[in-house]
């Protein structure tokens, strides 16, 4: 498959799955987000569940929506250009920008998160921010988690780990995935968001 066709998946696929049209409780906004994802891997020509397991694709699990996972996160502009070789799941790199620094307090550890785009790229509309966390390989997939957020124009982001996902190589192989980097790997347990299944393979990232 096409490398860059299948970053673009990886980064668009919340996009697809995430707009709402009117102010909904947050615990509902979610549900109705993984409600719709879920009808993307099913059904969608884009989905990385391979077509012929698509009629048995079961709903994704998730811990439960917890308001506590939901923070707001301060980005911290990097000036100039700020280039990565960001590893990727084939064991290749790919140059990704540092655009900057999102600073948060989570269960009252102060924390931050880099966040990404493309070095190609000249879309600076959404941030790419995947990590890490002590859940890897036991509760989530070892290669860890994406979030994706939308540009603010006051710098305040609303980081909300409740919409953290899987990377598609978790499904399919044939995807390449970036891994999260050194920098963004936090060292608590993030128990939001996407899990495995119990008794799941713990794929290699």
């Amino acid at each position: 498959m096409n490398v860059s066709r299948a970053f673009a998946l990886v980064l668009g696929v919340v996009a697809l799955a995430g707009c709402t049209v009117k102010q909904v409780p947050h615990s509902d906004d979610i549900h109705g987000w993984r409600a719709t994802k879920d009808q993307f891997m099913r059904e969608s020509s884009q989905s990385p569940v391979l077509p012929a397991q698509r009629a048995e694709f079961k709903p994704l699990l998730y811990f439960p929506v917890e308001a506590e996972y939901r923070v707001p996160a301060e980005l911290r502009v990097i000036r100039g250009t700020d280039v990565m070789q960001m590893t990727t799941s084939d064991g290749q790199v790919r140059d990704m920008r540092r655009i900057g620094t999102l600073a948060f307090s989570l269960k009252t550890q102060p924390l931050t998160l880099t966040a990404f785009v493309e070095a190609a790229s000249d879309d600076l509309r959404r941030l790419f921010v995947p990590f890490g966390d002590l859940t890897n390989g036991t509760e989530t997939y070892t290669g860890g988690r994406y979030l994706e957020l939308d540009r603010t124009a006051t710098g305040i982001y609303d980081l909300d780990f409740n919409r953290a996902y899987f990377p598609f190589c978790y499904y399919n192989p044939a995807f390449i995935c970036p891994i999260p980097p050194r920098e963004n790997r936090l060292p608590l347990p993030i128990r939001a968001g996407e899990k495995m299944t119990p008794g799941a393979r713990k794929a290699e990232g």
